[in-house]
Parts: structure tokens; sequence; C-alpha cells
């Protein structure tokens, strides 16, 4: 080896005994690759999560004119987008029911209004133009096979976003009670004109064959609330007779008119109208409205008329 060569190999070996050592000492440098730490993961969880307060409203009825007074913390229990009462009514409610009915029973002038209430985003399948109203009149009917005087209620339907049902959809008392002293000579004039104008303008209804249900307009469902007040104030009853057209045999139109009256009678009965308030009949083909010589003029004798008496 020559004196050049061993000169160039010290050099190369002292700069490689330098870079180890300046690697060994120094904390800050990275001169050999290192195991990488696992990152740290983070969640963006809310620090403060909003709780949601489930609505429990009492049963409460106060008289403002008299002793009267009662105030449990339980009610009447709804599903969302159903008007029919929970089957689980607790005892207390059903305790102070029967001390309404002593009360009312013995103050034939003292009223109490019922009023549901619902949420925009309910879903209303009732027959009432609204699902406040449909509640209130389900309470009103509990009330009345109670023993209530049907002419000693009134029930009305508002629109209330603030009520919040529980996880499991059910809203706690989505009603409210007050009640009122009338005097004896007392005349509802707007009652009595709205019963009057069911009779001359029913509700008149077109069923298509194999038809399986009713679906009612915005104006007719209004007519149903009329109708039912008419009935609880007035003692009236509700007629539901069915026509027919011309064609076939006068016997079995009879029979088909009575079967659409029926259909239309459990359809009434299935939306909270009590089923001893309503009559039903057939005329078959022998009241026509219009002219059988033509389709669309039997289209309009197969109807189903809804009224009062």
């Amino acid at each position: 080896m020559s004196k050049k060569t061993t000169y160039l190999l010290g050099i190369l070996l002292t700069i490689i005994i330098g870079t180890l050592l300046y690697c060994y000492l120094c904390d800050s440098c990275y001169c050999c690759p290192e195991e990488t730490a696992p990152a740290k993961v983070t969640t963006n969880t809310e620090a403060n999560p909003k709780v949601i307060t489930v609505t429990r409203n009492a049963f409460a009825i106060t008289d403002q004119n008299g002793a009267f007074k009662l105030n449990v913390n339980d009610n009447f229990n709804f599903k969302t987008s159903s008007f029919s009462i929970l089957d689980s009514v607790s005892p207390k409610v059903i305790s102070r029911v029967s001390k309404l009915e002593d009360f009312l029973l013995k103050n034939p002038l003292k009223t109490v209004n019922i009023t549901g209430f619902y949420k925009s985003n309910e879903t209303n399948n009732s027959a009432f133009p609204n699902l406040g109203l449909a509640r209130a009149n389900s309470v009103k009917n509990y009330f009345v096979t109670h023993g209530i005087p049907s002419k000693q209620l009134d029930t009305y339907g508002k629109l209330n976003d603030a009520i919040v049902p529980d996880e499991a959809n059910t809203l706690f008392g989505p009603v409210s009670f007050n009640m009122l002293t009338h005097s004896p000579d007392e005349v509802d004039e707007k009652l009595l004109a709205s019963c009057d104008s069911i009779r001359k303008n029913p509700i008149v209804l077109y069923f298509k064959t194999g038809q399986a249900q009713i679906n009612l307009t915005p104006e007719q469902r209004q007519k149903i609330a009329d109708i039912s007040h008419c009935v609880d104030k007035l003692g009236v009853k509700i007629l539901v007779v069915g026509h027919t057209d011309n064609t076939g045999n006068a016997q079995t139109n009879l029979t088909l008119g009575q079967g659409r009256a029926d259909f239309a009678k459990s359809y009434l009965v299935n939306n909270g109208i009590l089923n001893d308030n309503i009559e039903t009949s057939s005329k078959g083909q022998t009241d026509p409205i219009a002219n059988n010589n033509t389709e669309e003029g039997r289209a309009k004798n197969r109807r189903t008329v809804i009224t009062i008496n």
C-alpha cells in the first residue's frame, strides 16, 4: 500500500469516527432513524351535550268560580301521530275523573274545555282537521263513557311544538283543561247555525269499486268536527245513508247501499265517533240525484251521505 493511499484511508476513517461521535453526543440530531411513535388520535366530543327534557303535563282542572279543583301528576298519554289514548290510564286519573263526574252532574251549568295539542311534524291520520282536536275528542269520549254528559264538554285543538316526547315516542299529557260557568238562558247561536248548515250541506262520499279507505278533504274534516259538536251539544244522531245507481237488481242494490253506509260508519267509529251516536240505512237505487242513463250520472248516484237528524 502506498504512502498516499494510507494517508487517504486515514482521512476517511477520521471522518467516519467523527460523524459517529457527533451523532452519539448530540441529543437533537437525527442521524439514525428511530422507531416512530403512534399518532395521537383526537375525537371531537361535545363538551356539554344537549339534554332533552320530556314534557309531562299534569291532569289539572280548576273551577275559577267555585270550590272544585283537581291536580295529579298523571294524564292521558298518546303516541306521536296517534289520537288513541294509551291503555295505561293511571288509577289516579281514573279516580279524578270520577270526582269530576260527581261535580259536573251536580252543576249542569259548568262545562270543561278540553284542548288537545299536536306538533307540526306529526302525521294526522284522523278524520278531524288536526291531531290535537282528535286527541281532545278521544279524551271527551273517555269522559262520556265514564258518566260525564257530553253537553258539558267542549273540544279544541292547538298546535304546540314545545311538547317533547320520550325516546319511545310517547307524549305525556298533550291535553289541557279549563272549567267555565254558563248562564241558564245562554244559547249558542253559532252552534245552531253550524248544525243547520250540516243538514243543508251534508258530507257526500263517492266510492270506487273495491275502495278500502276514505280520504276526506279539509272541508269534510271540518264538517266531521262540526257534526261531532252537534251530537254532543244537541243530542242529535249522525245519519249515514247509502245510495246506488240503477244497475242490477233493486234488492241487491239495497244491500249494496247498506254495505256502503256500514263502511262509512266503521270509518267514523275508528276515528273517535261513538258507535251509539251513528245510525245507518240504505235507499239503494230509489233516490238518484243524477241521470242513470249516463256513466257520469250513475257515478254521482253511487254515494254515501253523512248528516244529522
